[in-house]
C-alpha cells in the first residue's frame, strides 16, 4: 500500500490546478492555507508533486506522512 502525504501550502489553491496535482485532495483552510493530500507509490510521484507545487509557485509550508 502506498503511503499518503499531505503537503501544506501557503494560499488557496483553485481547482484548476487539480489537473496539475494529479488525484490529490485540495482542501482550503481559514487560515488561507491548502493541504494536498493523497497516495504517493514512490518518491519519484513525490518530486514531481513537489515540482508541481514549485511551478505553481506556492510556498510549501510543511511535508508530512499521515497515513
Amino acid at each position: 500500500m502506498s503511503p499518503t502525504y499531505e503537503l501544506r501550502v501557503a494560499g488557496h489553491l483553485d481547482d484548476h490546478w487539480s489537473p496539475l496535482l494529479g488525484d490529490l485532495v485540495v482542501v482550503r483552510h481559514p487560515d488561507g492555507t491548502s493541504t494536498l493530500t493523497g497516495p504517493m507509490p514512490d518518491q519519484a510521484r513525490l518530486h514531481g508533486v513537489l515540482a508541481a507545487v514549485r511551478d505553481i509557485g506556492a510556498p510549501l509550508l510543511s511535508v508530512r506522512v499521515v497515513g
